[in-house]
């Protein structure tokens, strides 16, 4: 997998932690194979979040060589509601928290809770000084600029810009432009067009760029170039 994802040209890869046992393993991961890391509880396992999210995410980056570039995934989920929403919200404001006292960036996750997710973000984020990028961006124009022009934020684009049925995104892109932009996979899930329903992985973020470029009529090597920088300067990888 890896082979194939220089093939394509990627050549950093952030792997995420979605809770205490996984972030270990994106870890374990990135120390092992030269990636970059995230420390994160996915809205998902909130229930079982740690009363102090801080003193675990310590003691993971205590333990382990892997650069940790950003917090999360974090947010809130209320389409699976796997975990109460109060506890979402609890887990949510703890990682911003962090990741305010750590000067790391936050990789947010939102689905069918955004006016929930926006309120929370009017509480505690701080824009001048924070850095937030909304994953596996699928939201509508509205949305777009509430997220890049009230709070500062980047949207990831992957694999959902290139359905049939994600025009709003598309319209949402090519009115945000490419400098609030950074491109992802969120593999193993969400396989761009023509690999729908298939494994995704980073290799395949190529189809999604050319997407991109289509949507902005901008050359495969602009959006390459500037989601890369855009990247760096995210991640803090530079």
């Amino acid at each position: 997998m890896l082979e194939r994802a220089h093939d394509a040209g990627v050549d950093r890869i952030v792997t995420v932690g979605c809770d205490l046992g996984d972030t270990q393993r994106a870890l374990d991961v990135a120390a092992e194979y030269g990636l970059y890391a995230t420390v994160g509880i996915h809205p998902h396992e909130a229930k079982d979040a740690p009363d102090d999210v801080g003193a675990a995410f310590d003691a993971l980056r205590a333990n382990s060589p892997a650069r940790v570039v950003a917090v999360g995934e974090t947010g809130l989920d209320y389409y699976y509601n796997h975990s109460p929403a109060e506890d979402q919200r609890r887990v949510l404001r703890a990682q911003i928290a962090y990741a305010r006292d750590a000067q790391l960036p936050v990789v947010f996750h939102q689905r069918d809770a955004f006016d929930d997710f926006v309120a929370v973000l009017r509480e505690v984020w701080e824009p001048a000084t924070m850095s937030g990028v909304i994953h596996c961006f699928t939201g509508d124009t509205a949305q777009a600029r509430t997220f890049v022009h009230e709070f500062g934020m980047y949207l990831g684009i992957g694999g959902v810009v290139t359905f049939k049925t994600a025009q709003p995104l598309r319209d949402a892109v090519a009115t945000i432009g490419l400098n609030a932009l950074v491109m992802e996979t969120d593999c193993p899930y969400l396989a761009p067009v023509p690999h729908r329903g298939k494994r995704n992985e980073p290799a395949l973020i190529v189809e999604s760029t050319r997407t991109v470029a289509e949507v902005l009529g901008r050359t495969m090597e602009d959006v390459t170039t500037t989601t890369t920088a855009n990247a760096e300067r995210f991640f803090n990888l530079r």
